[in-house]
Order: structure tokens, then C-alpha cells, then sequence
């Protein structure tokens, strides 16, 4: 699994897996329910995160989906 985003954003990144769920993407949410922990204050990034091989091909459909700025890497060319 390699990290995709991370932000503390929760609108972000269920945009964000809802967009590659429509592609057919599998994205894990890690960190989701932190915020219970640390008092709902966003103190912790939540990390969308999909399988290594599927990595390059999510990166570029959330870049064509205007999400470019909040890809973790830059490995796509």
C-alpha cells in the first residue's frame, strides 16, 4: 500500500476515494478514526492509500480530476 493523500481534510479524501471507487480503484482510508482520539481538533492528517501497483494510474486520474496538488510524490510523468 503506498499513501496517495494526506490531509486533514475528511471532505478531501471521501471526494477523493469516491472518485477512484468510480474508477474501479481500491483506496483504504488509514488514520480515519483518529479524530476520536485526539478530540475532533485535526491534529492528525487522515492518509488515503491504495495498492503499489495502481499507484501511477490513481495519482494521474485524481491529477485529470484536479486533485493534482494534494498527490503525495510526484513519480507520474
Amino acid at each position: 500500500m503506498r499513501e496517495l493523500i494526506v490531509t486533514n481534510d475528511p471532505v478531501l479524501i471521501s471526494y477523493a476515494e469516491a472518485l477512484l471507487k468510480d474508477q474501479g480503484i481500491e483506496a483504504v482510508v488509514f488514520d480515519r478514526n483518529i479524530s476520536l482520539m485526539e478530540g475532533s481538533i485535526g491534529a492528525f492528517p487522515r492518509r488515503l492509500v491504495v495498492p503499489d501497483e495502481v499507484w501511477a494510474k490513481a495519482a494521474e486520474f485524481l491529477k485529470a480530476a484536479g486533485l493534482g496538488e494534494w498527490v503525495v510524490g510526484n513519480e507520474c510523468k
